[in-house]
Parts: structure tokens; C-alpha cells; sequence
């Protein structure tokens, strides 16, 4: 019997996937525990159909990730740190302070998740930080960290 899969099944197959098993199997298992459905005419249409719209919105999504990559490459986020004796930086920049002041400063919205930083950054001057907002999309936003007065 054709099945076809709504969610991940071990040794089967993966969620979306038309695949052939047992009579028995089918009805005692993967239907029952809606694992899967028929692979009739109509659900291979819906199937068609969602692959279809997750295609779309996929390439929407990139789209869109691309457009912000572009806003995020012309920016330079200014963040102010308080200096200690000898003109060094008293604590560091995180990808949390980061996200807030390209907030506050240009209203991108940027997760801090998305921001990639070794470490914190603990120097003063403009250093490049890469923001993955997809992934084929990696942009790189300048931070200039300044001393406060």
C-alpha cells in the first residue's frame, strides 16, 4: 500500500515522502497513530499543492533576507562603553547590545540569536560582525564601538 507520510517514521521515511508499505502496517500503525494518510488521487494533489506553497514561501523568505542583508551592509551601529585607566573599554559589547541599538538607532529588527560573535567585543574602533539571517544569507554589519563621555 502507498503511503503518505505527515510526519518522520523511523526506518521508513521522512515527513512528505510517497512510500510502500504493508497492508497491516499501514492500518495497524501509521494510520492509527496519524502518521500518515492514503496516497489517493486527492492527497497527492494537497501534497503537490503544499509542496508547491512551502516552495514559494521559501523563496519569499530568502528574498526578504537578502533585502535586509542589503540595509544591514550600508549601517554602522555606534555603541557607547565606558572607559577604564589607560583608556581601556570597562566590559565588552554583546550580540544582545548589538541587536538593541541596531534597534534603537535604524529599527532593524535584528535577533541576537542571528548574531554571530566569537566572543563579546572588548576594543574600542569599528569591528565586523556577520548576521545570519538565513542560511545562504550571511550579512556583515559594522559596529563602531566608541568611548562614552
Amino acid at each position: 500500500m502507498k503511503v503518505i507520510l505527515l510526519q518522520d517514521v523511523k526506518s521508513v521515511g521522512k515527513k512528505g515522502d510517497i512510500v510502500e508499505v504493508s497492508d497491516g502496517y499501514a492500518k495497524n500503525f501509521i494510520f492509527k497513530k496519524k502518521l500518515g494518510t492514503p496516497a489517493d488521487p486527492k492527497n497527492l494533489n494537497d501534497l503537490k499543492l503544499k509542496k508547491a506553497n512551502d516552495e514559494k514561501v521559501a523563496a519569499e523568505n530568502l528574498e526578504a533576507a537578502k533585502e535586509l542583508a542589503e540595509k544591514i551592509a550600508e549601517k554602522t551601529v555606534v555603541v557607547s562603553l565606558k572607559a577604564g585607566e589607560g583608556g581601556k573599554p570597562f566590559g565588552s559589547v554583546s550580540s544582545k547590545e548589538i541587536a538593541q541599538e541596531a534597534k534603537d538607532q535604524f529599527g532593524l529588527d535584528i535577533d541576537k540569536k542571528k548574531i554571530v560573535l566569537a566572543e563579546p567585543i572588548r576594543a574600542f574602533g569599528t569591528h565586523e560582525v556577520a548576521v545570519k539571517l538565513h542560511p545562504s544569507v550571511t550579512a556583515a554589519l559594522k559596529v563602531k564601538v566608541e568611548e562614552c563621555r
